[in-house]
């Protein structure tokens, strides 16, 4: 899992973006600068940044399983869907080269042409496939791409460069060449077709759309998720919305996801003899997962505090260990009086942990059973890696400061957008709909031991 930091320079990045503003003359243009005419608030930009980019955010835990934005490539620009992934870096959308298991439609692929491919000796290329160095017959070649996921999922694609239309919480609009993956071949996408364009990478790998915003001194290395229980919430790239009184954790600055300094697990208050536990937190997995031994202590527990309460083990469809009551559940308050708190508290911090109420660990299903939303990882190929997913990021402000490499929490109403989203941004954006495609575990081409069918379908020029 753990991954050393690029090190693709500022300076190589900006000469990237002069490549791509002779192929896109508008990018930057004073009309695309200019603030709506609607009253907004205008924030004031600070240590030459220019302002951060808000996103209202889509989805839910249960039933659909994952949380997504909208974003606008291309020219003229085409709204597509992405699930927002902190465990992955690279960027990615299913694209008309043709496509091999794309779920989306022929209209809703992204369409790529020719002058947006990144070459393989190009230093783009080299941030994707880092630490490796990419495989190439010749320089000139296409960078090409393959994802594989740790629930057995794979993209394979190449990588392109085309204009993002982002707007700043200030009201300005830019048009910004960025890099990213145009995905040909999706193969076992998760238990269910994907409703997603893509993936939105936003771990804290040099390849991440994040990273490469950064290098263009638009805006802080920071970003932040605020996910409603009701479903809905925001996403923000910047440090304008970071609240003060924040309790920050340090993460590890050798890997490439954000991995926490170890934890020791709480039930109910009292300790478990559960310690050392390193923990990801990623915004693509739905569900938290705790390697073997932990999923099997901390459900014992969980077990235990359920007896003599009025609950039964049913079967359901949803998760693998679920009740139900003398009478079907509405919600999740209706049942979560019967179930303890479980926390996590971080060493070498100061006192910093993390409270998983029963809300941030259970779900009803639609046929009124209460859910165990905390999933054996190593079950699910995570090995004894421990991830906190999105059920138990709920009702939290999440925020990822990769300058500082550090995580913060603080609880949150994400029901609604902060007040200082212009009014009419609310109008540009589209209503997405993504998929949860999990954490990621490499993102780079396996160079030996490919089949012969992979080496045609990464072979394929556009």
């Amino acid at each position: 899992m753990d991954v050393k930091k690029s090190k693709a320079t500022v300076a190589l990045m900006m000469m990237f973006m002069m490549l791509f503003l002779v192929n896109f003359p508008a990018c930057f243009s004073a009309a695309s600068q200019q603030p709506n005419n609607k009253k907004s608030t205008h924030l004031k930009p600070h240590n030459g940044f220019h302002s951060s980019f808000l996103f209202p955010v889509t989805g839910n835990v249960y039933p659909l399983g994952y949380y997504s934005i909208s974003l606008s490539i291309g020219n003229p620009p085409k709204v597509f869907e992405f699930d927002i992934d902190t465990g992955s870096d690279l960027t990615w959308v299913q694209c008309d080269a043709p496509c091999t298991g794309c779920t989306k439609p022929i209209d809703h692929l992204y369409k790529p042409q020719k002058h947006i491919l990144v070459s393989c000796e190009h230093p783009s290329c080299g941030v994707v496939h880092f630490p490796e160095s990419p495989h190439c017959e010749k320089p000139d070649d296409q960078c090409d791409f393959e994802i594989d996921y740790v629930d057995h999922g794979s993209v394979l694609g190449v990588v392109v460069a085309d204009v993002f239309s982002l707007r700043f919480m200030n009201g300005s609009l830019i048009h910004l060449p960025l890099t990213f993956g145009c995905a040909y071949d999706l193969k076992n996408p998760g238990p269910y077709d994907p409703p997603a364009a893509g993936v939105l990478g936003l771990s804290n790998g040099k390849a991440s759309i994040l990273s490469q915003l950064r290098s263009f001194d638009l805006t802080r290395n920071v970003l932040g998720h605020c996910l409603s229980g009701k479903g809905g919430g925001f996403l923000f790239l910047g440090d304008d919305l970071v609240p003060s009184g924040m309790s920050w954790m340090p993460v590890s600055a050798n890997s490439k996801h954000y991995l926490s300094s170890p934890a020791e697990v709480f039930f109910d208050g009292k300790p478990t003899g559960i310690k050392d536990l390193k923990v990801v937190f990623d915004s693509g997995s739905s569900y938290t997962y705790f390697g073997f031994q932990v999923y099997e202590g901390v459900l014992t527990l969980v077990r235990k505090g359920l007896t003599k309460k009025p609950l039964d083990t049913v079967q359901d469809k949803a998760l693998p260990i679920c009740w139900k009551g003398t009478k079907p559940f509405k919600s999740v308050h209706d049942v979560k009086n019967y179930f303890s708190t479980l926390t996590l508290k971080f060493k070498d911090t100061q006192n910093i942990q993390l409270e998983l109420q029963p809300e941030a660990y259970l779900i009803v299903t639609e046929d009124g059973n209460a859910c165990f939303g905390i999933l054996n990882g190593t079950e699910a190929g995570l090995g004894d890696l421990n991830v906190i997913g999105d059920i138990s990021l709920i009702g939290k402000m999440v925020v990822y400061d990769n300058e500082k490499q550090r995580i913060g929490w603080i609880s949150a109403d994400c029901n609604r957008l902060p007040n200082s989203l212009d009014g009419n941004y609310k109008e540009d954006i589209q209503q997405p709909y993504a998929a949860n495609f999990g954490i990621l575990e490499e993102n780079h081409p396996k160079t030996q031991g490919s089949s012969e069918s992979n080496v045609r379908v990464r072979n394929r020029e556009l």
